[in-house]
């Protein structure tokens, strides 16, 4: 495993007006790793990941990717990164198949639209719209527009948000795949049972801040994501 983290979050602070979205997070993530940042809604994960990817630039703190600084980075560096947004962010008036076929022309070395569209069962919506998908089907479109360029560090804003099971458990073994691969991942995920799954290291958040940060097995061992995160939090469970 490479001494460097491919991403490292160190003392970040991002506020909003009077809200305070991040409070000094602290974590790092790692090539050939999943590591999910979990969360409820308004913790900090979306934040983060927007600091991350150059969208946000935070009040203060270090957010690198690559070693780099992503507010300005070089277009060099934005290609090694993947990102699906949890609004998908897609345009609307194009088809899935047009619209992946016009991003892998923006790359050298591209994965095969065709491959993808296929793995993810576009192929059956290939016709319709972007507007005109369910939530489900353009989260299935964002995800393949993040793989198409075969990225060193893959960015999943709740990636599986409106799937129906099957299609879950599918991009469930495609994150994998890309962190066998070689690839840093960070899912940012709501779902413990998500995380269970696919991560090998774990982010606990809560209300921008950061509870615990660690391997899965360091960080809940026997107990559970749910008992282990409710205790550190002192949420009531719901």
């Amino acid at each position: 495993m490479p001494a460097t983290p491919a991403i490292e979050v160190r003392d970040l602070v991002k506020s909003y007006a009077a809200t305070r979205a991040l409070d000094g997070a602290t974590w790092s993530a790692r090539a050939g790793r999943v590591t999910a940042v979990l969360g409820p809604n308004g913790a900090g994960k979306s934040t983060t990941i927007e600091c991350l990817q150059g969208l946000q630039r935070p009040d203060s703190g270090i957010a690198r990717v690559l070693g780099e600084d992503p507010w300005g980075a070089p277009a060099e560096h934005r290609a090694r990164v993947g990102l699906m947004l949890q609004d998908g962010g897609l345009p609307s008036m194009t088809t899935p198949p047009t619209l992946l076929t016009h991003l892998a022309g923006m790359y050298a070395d591209p994965a095969d639209p065709a491959a993808l569209t296929k793995r993810l069962g576009i192929d059956e919506f290939a016709r319709t719209i972007v507007r005109r998908l369910s939530g489900g089907q353009r989260q299935r479109v964002a995800l393949a527009a993040a793989l198409v360029g075969r990225p060193d560090v893959l960015f999943l804003d709740e990636p599986t948000a409106g799937m129906d099971p099957h299609t879950r458990l599918d991009v469930w073994d495609i994150v994998r795949e890309q962190a066998d691969g070689g690839v840093a991942v960070v899912l940012a995920t709501h779902s413990f049972d998500e995380a269970d799954r696919v991560a090998d290291d774990i982010v606990f958040m809560d209300r921008g801040r950061v509870r615990a940060f660690g391997p899965r097995s360091e960080v809940a061992g026997a107990k559970s994501l749910e008992d282990v995160y409710f205790s550190l939090t002192g949420r009531g469970e719901r």
